[in-house]
């Protein structure tokens, strides 16, 4: 005859096994969506409020070897916006663009250098990790709700255990004290 905190453990993890199997995919796909839904809405408006566009560099220092420039550096830069206004700015270029070479830089809406917009990939990654960190989460939740039952429950065994060897053990004892 099985105890029934035994009993009740079972049940208790049958039930947190039956909320993993159903609530990691549903969670996990769920949590996914909903980023990658959100970042996409990112992507489209960034992708509206941004262009790319043809400038020409004015100048650009030299690069130290071996310094952090080795692969980009500031250089300043003149382009004409939409409205046929000349403008300048600065970004960062291949350590290759000289002066008088030109580059394709994004500006945004009032023609100032921006970094290009979010990719759809962006989007695509994010939501993927979003989805297996919330399964990692769910899972986490489900070991530690077994757990936290498995340690109730053995409380409670360990408490019934020193009751009844309290009412055993004075009669257990007595039989070697003849």
């Amino acid at each position: 005859m099985t105890r029934r905190s035994d009993r009740v453990e079972t049940w208790c993890s049958r039930l947190l096994l039956a909320v993993l199997v159903l609530g990691l995919p549903a969670a996990s796909v769920s949590a996914g969506t909903a980023v990658h839904e959100s970042t996409m809405r990112t992507v489209r408006a960034q992708a509206a409020e941004r262009s790319q566009i043809t400038a020409q560099v004015t100048s650009a220092p030299e690069a130290a070897p071996g310094s952090a420039a080795d692969e980009r550096q500031q250089v300043q830069l003149r382009w004409t916006d939409e409205d046929g206004r000349q403008r300048t700015g600065t970004a960062q270029v291949a350590l290759d663009e000289t002066a008088g070479s030109t580059v394709r830089i994004w500006v945004d809406r009032e023609g100032n250098v921006t970094v290009p917009p979010m990719s759809a990939s962006n989007a695509q990654v994010t939501g993927w990790m979003m989805g297996g960190m919330t399964a990692a989460g769910v899972y986490a939740g489900f070991v530690a709700a077994r757990r936290g039952v498995r340690l109730a429950l053995d409380r409670r065994r360990y408490a019934q255990w020193d009751a009844e060897w309290d009412r055993v053990e004075p009669l257990w004892s007595a039989r070697f004290h003849r």
